[in-house]
């Protein structure tokens, strides 16, 4: 029986772990799941880890962590495809006053009264940190804190040690703790590719595709869809 050996960053988490059950069953197949950021510094991301000599078949990640890997050398040439993609969105503990985020001037205000924001260290951390905070004039009004995986953000908002989490809408739906209020207005928002591919020296090459097959498949639409995630169009 084939093993197979995926690392997986949270973006695509849902839609990955609905699909799982149904690939090994159909295919026999044994999966074994690891889990990685898509970029960002540390121990804990998908590069790192392969840096290392983590025995991988399939990354699936942001495609700007992808193209790090890609230029690597890390990457099967040709074997990369887009699953789904995810824009930013907000989300507050379970229970507290839902702040306005629908136009830019009040998610900047909603900002500057939340007392201290959480945001994962990978490719949407790397983005409002770098990018849309100095753009807003933000950087010096708001307490950010930056953790190295989305789970450790959402896990921070549930037990009420921040106000607000900012991050991918798929790492914010359907998540125990927490209140997902929508995503952030199209001015001010980073669209996420997130995708797969097969890894340099993986000996499942057959399996691989099989298993990025399905998760492009019309079977998987209704588990992208539940996860806040959007269709790429084909």
């Amino acid at each position: 029986m084939a093993q197979l050996t995926v690392m997986i960053s949270g973006g695509f988490s849902g839609p990955y772990q609905k699909m799982l059950p149904q690939f090994e069953k159909a295919s026999g197949v044994t999966v074994t799941t690891l889990s990685g950021a898509s970029q960002g510094s540390g121990p804990k991301t998908i590069k790192a880890q392969l840096d290392k000599g983590a025995s991988v078949d399939v990354v699936i990640l942001s495609r700007e962590g992808l193209a790090e890997l890609m230029t690597a050398g890390k990457i099967i040439p040709g074997t990369d495809v887009d699953l789904a993609t995810a824009p930013l969105g907000a989300a507050i503990p379970t229970g507290a006053v839902k702040p306005k985020i629908s136009t830019v001037a009040e998610l900047k205000q909603s900002l500057i009264d939340t007392k201290l924001i959480v945001v994962p260290g990978s490719t949407s951390g790397i983005y409002l940190v770098d990018e849309l905070f100095p753009r807003l004039g933000l950087t010096n009004l708001i307490s950010v804190k930056v953790t190295e995986r989305g789970k450790e953000a959402t896990t921070m908002l549930a037990a009420k040690e921040v106000g607000m989490a900012i991050q991918p809408t798929s790492e914010l739906v359907n998540i125990a703790g927490i209140d997902y209020i929508g995503r952030l207005p199209k001015e001010v928002q980073l669209i996420q590719t997130f995708s797969a591919a097969i890894v340099t020296g993986s000996k499942e090459t057959k399996p691989a595709q099989q298993l990025i097959q399905l998760l492009t498949s019309q079977q998987a639409t209704q588990a992208i869809q539940n996860s806040g995630m959007d269709l790429i169009q084909r």
